[in-house]
């Protein structure tokens, strides 16, 4: 299927594996460009080499942490300098889950919910307020 996404860049937060490695994996096989974010640079160093392989594109690995504005805003000027442009922009970023047991109702406290919320909800809201300028710039 062609989704006419040659040229363009993609964003993927979260792009280092899981969903978010597929997703930049599928936007590359589709001709798009793509910076990956992700909070482990190694990972995400290590994924953007193999889908750049894979695929012939542009693919970059940056370092940020979607909970943090400030590394969320050096991320996103950082791409749009070094890409040109940024074009599309998807959030996968989540905290690590599944490696223990999901707690009971009543272990669930305030500071694992905000923290969640905040890399989840407030995290995407960032990334969306700090590339939605220069999408805008585009058209």
């Amino acid at each position: 299927m062609d989704l006419e996404l040659t040229g363009k860049v993609a964003i993927v937060t979260g792009g280092s594996r899981g969903i978010g490695k597929a997703i930049a994996q599928a936007l590359a096989r589709e001709g798009a460009d793509v910076a990956l974010i992700s909070r482990d640079i190694a990972a995400g160093k290590q994924t953007a080499e193999d889908v750049a392989q894979r695929s012939q594109r542009r693919i970059a690995a940056y370092s940020a942490d979607t909970g943090d504005d400030r590394a969320v805003k050096n991320a996103m000027t950082q791409i749009a300098s070094d890409f040109g442009r940024i074009d599309i922009l998807v959030n996968a970023a989540a905290q690590p889950g599944g490696q223990s047991k999901p707690p009971k109702l009543p272990e669930i406290t305030n500071d694992h919910f905000w923290a969640d919320m905040n890399v989840k909800v407030m995290g995407y809201l960032r990334c969306a307020r700090e590339a939605a300028p220069h999408m805008a710039r585009r058209h």
